[in-house]
């Protein structure tokens, strides 16, 4: 162990040097309302090493020795809604207001690969999210958004890779050089099996797929992470803490053995994994669950998987505050819950954050209710002092031992997961798992357990099982208009009729062409997003290849 002044003189030459070389440097004076400077970090002379300084392995304070001084966290607010022209206008009142980055939601019909015109997707376009059948429904959801400056994140994973080649023909038409974009597409498939069910194929061509992308990525767009891996849908589907906590990180333990197995260079591509957490309403556990994130991936990724630089050991994450925590009864105060989730995300170290409206618990949100979400977290990083400490909770005997129980019941679940692979890997353990419906079983159990708490009263829900009473006015909410999904259906229609369609059927030939070799397709999708080959055309054609996959019934 260090000596405790060598300790804290390496992290202050390491917050000076970060200080010198961020151009992003926020103009702030970093004193309390009062006046009182305050310190980048605080800690005993004897910190342990498992908490360590910010900026240190393992990383429990945060990954960057500055904290926010250097860089807030950035200001990602999901949102999609009817068809790309709406969500296009959303998005520009987003960034007019302060957004610093785009994250794009689709409706059902897209997250299923299918087409607006396909006839399981009646009813459903544009309800949850945007509707995009081409690669020409992009161009319209970025008109006058310059692609080449800004961050996007997409939040899809079975039709991933195609919905990724039909932005990157968009970002093409804008002129922009592909290899400098940035941005984060989730893929992230085991989340699907295990909590969200939106899948195309069967895991192991999936997997193909996910390989493809981060060679691909790799090789042509370094600074584009392609792949984000989601806690989020699975607390969202009922786990608990330490549940989300292990499913995700053992999920992302299965993508770093899925790119060495492709003989990739951990250094390289461990930095283009990120990560999706939900923060939920109780404070304390989420902040220590996201300290412990940061230990447990750092310590496995140069210990387990022998990755050596600080880079490749970083855990870095995106938050999104609990929707399953709103409620429709008395829903302004979801305001109230929303605020507290997003600061013990901050607390917790997020790298950026989405904060939920109040209003999406009963439909998409309305654009006054979209500004209070921003507008929240904005208050969270001008007004209330948090981006002035890294990691002000460190050290706190609560907190600190919130942390290492969870981490200990993160362990435990691993070695679970790893009894159940035949090979010993957690990739076999996890594709067992849910073959055998295990991980759904986990949740449900979660679940039911946390709803009987509620229906006795041992747990409180405001607005629901207790303070019930209510002055308050029913909500007016955004309501998708039947036209759109005529619209869309037309659109797509004389979309059709105008292009060249033997160019079309040449590209799907040769995707399923290469479908059927060693090739990767990422090359082959990008062809077909080309020439307006529409997303269900390019998924169809791939499941005849693939086949499909159906959840085991269990009892």
């Amino acid at each position: 162990m260090p000596e405790p002044d060598a300790a804290r003189s390496r992290w202050q030459q390491r917050f000076d040097q970060a200080a010198q070389s961020q151009t992003g440097q926020r103009d702030a004076d970093f004193t309390t309302l009062s006046g009182l400077e305050v310190d980048p970090v605080y800690g005993p002379p004897d910190v342990d090493e498992r908490i360590g300084w910010p900026g240190e392995f393992p990383f429990t304070r945060g990954i960057h020795a500055t904290g926010y001084r250097g860089k807030p966290w950035t200001i990602r607010q999901f949102s999609g809604f009817g068809n790309a022209r709406q969500t296009n206008e959303r998005y520009k009142m987003l960034l007019r207001a302060g957004g610093a980055g785009l994250s794009v939601a689709f409706d059902m019909p897209t997250l299923m690969g299918r087409d607006s015109d396909d006839p399981r997707s009646l009813g459903e376009v544009g309800h949850c999210g945007v509707a995009i059948d081409s690669a020409a429904d992009l161009d319209v959801l970025f008109d006058g958004i310059a692609l080449a400056d800004t961050t996007t994140s997409m939040t899809i994973s079975g039709p991933a890779v195609p919905v990724f080649c039909m932005y990157l023909v968009a970002a093409e038409r804008q002129g922009a050089d592909l290899s400098k974009l940035d941005g984060t597409l989730q893929t992230d498939i085991f989340k699907e099996y295990i909590a969200q069910k939106e899948w195309l194929f069967p895991p192991r061509p999936h997997l193909r797929l996910i390989g493809d992308l981060m060679q691909y990525c790799g090789a042509n767009i370094p600074r584009y992470k392609p792949l984000s891996v989601s806690g989020y849908h699975i607390r969202e589907a009922g786990s608990t803490a330490a549940q989300e906590l292990a499913y995700t990180l053992a999920d992302g333990f299965g993508y770093v053995e899925l790119g060495l197995s492709r003989g990739l260079d951990i250094e390289k591509f461990a930095p283009g994994l990120s990560f999706f957490f939900d923060a939920h309403i109780d404070f304390f556990e989420e902040i220590a669950k996201f300290r412990a994130a940061r230990r447990i991936w750092a310590r496995w990724l140069r210990d387990v998987y022998g990755a050596r630089s600080p880079k490749a050991q970083w855990l870095r994450f995106h938050t999104q505050t609990a929707g399953v925590s709103l409620t429709a009864q008395q829903p302004d105060n979801n305001i109230v819950r929303t605020a507290v989730e997003a600061l013990a995300a901050v607390l917790g170290g997020t790298n950026s954050l989405h904060t939920n409206a109040l209003d999406e618990v009963l439909a998409l949100p309305g654009e006054a209710a979209a500004e209070t979400a921003l507008r929240t977290q904005q208050v969270l990083m001008e007004e209330t002092g948090v981006v002035n400490v890294a990691d002000p909770l460190g050290g706190s005997w609560y907190v600190e031992a919130l942390t290492d129980r969870l981490e200990a019941q993160a362990e435990a679940i691993f070695a679970r997961i790893r009894e159940l692979s035949p090979d010993g890997s957690m990739t076999g353990g996890i594709l067992q798992g849910i073959e055998d419906a295990w991980f759904t079983g986990e949740i449900a159990e979660a679940s039911f357990a946390y709803q009987r708490k509620l229906e006795k009263g041992e747990k409180k829900i405001v607005g629901v099982n207790c303070y019930t009473q209510t002055v308050a006015a029913p909500l007016e909410i955004l309501r998708i208009s039947p036209e759109v999904e005529r619209d869309q259906v037309a659109l797509l229609a004389a979309r059709r009729a105008r292009r060249d369609q033997p160019a079309v059927d040449a590209a799907l030939s040769a995707l399923v062409a290469a479908a059927r070799t060693d090739a990767n397709l990422v090359p082959p999708m990008l062809d077909a997003a080309r020439a307006e080959a529409t997303l269900g055309e390019i998924c169809s054609a791939l499941r005849p290849e693939w086949g499909a996959s159906t959840e085991p019934a269990t009892f």
